[in-house]
C-alpha cells in the first residue's frame, strides 16, 4: 500500500507553487500542493472527472467559476472544497498553504 506524510516532507519554493505527485493510478491521482503567501494554482478545470481539496495547514481561497458568477471558498486546516467536473477553479494561498487533491482519472486538464 502506498503512502505518505505529507507534513513531514513539505517542500515549499519562493519562486513557484511546488506540486508533489504522491500516488497515481489508473483511476485516481493524489497530489499535494506546496503554497507560499501570494502563490497559487491558476484557473483551469478537468472536463472528465471531480478534483477534491483537502487543507492540511494554513490558510488561502478556493474559487470556483460554474458559469454563474465565482463562489469562494476559505481553506484552513480540516476545511474540504470540491471542485466539481467542468467546473473552473484556482487556489491562493494566503499563508504557507499545504493543500492535498485527490483527482478522479482520466480527468483531463484545460487552462482558462
Amino acid at each position: 500500500m502506498e503512502h505518505t506524510d505529507v507534513l513531514a516532507n513539505k517542500k515549499f519554493d519562493e519562486k513557484d507553487a511546488v506540486t508533489v505527485v504522491n500516488i497515481k493510478t489508473d483511476l485516481m491521482t493524489q497530489a499535494t500542493y506546496y503554497l507560499l503567501p501570494g502563490q497559487g494554482l491558476a484557473w483551469h478545470r478537468h472536463p472528465g472527472g471531480d478534483q477534491i481539496f483537502f487543507t492540511h495547514e494554513g490558510a488561502g481561497v478556493c474559487s470556483l467559476d460554474a458559469g454563474n458568477g465565482e463562489e469562494s471558498i476559505k481553506l484552513a486546516p480540516g476545511v474540504i472544497a470540491l471542485a466539481p467536473k467542468g467546473v473552473w477553479h484556482r487556489i491562493e494561498a494566503t499563508t504557507s498553504l499545504i493543500v492535498s487533491a485527490a483527482t478522479t482519472q482520466p480527468a483531463g486538464f484545460e487552462k482558462r
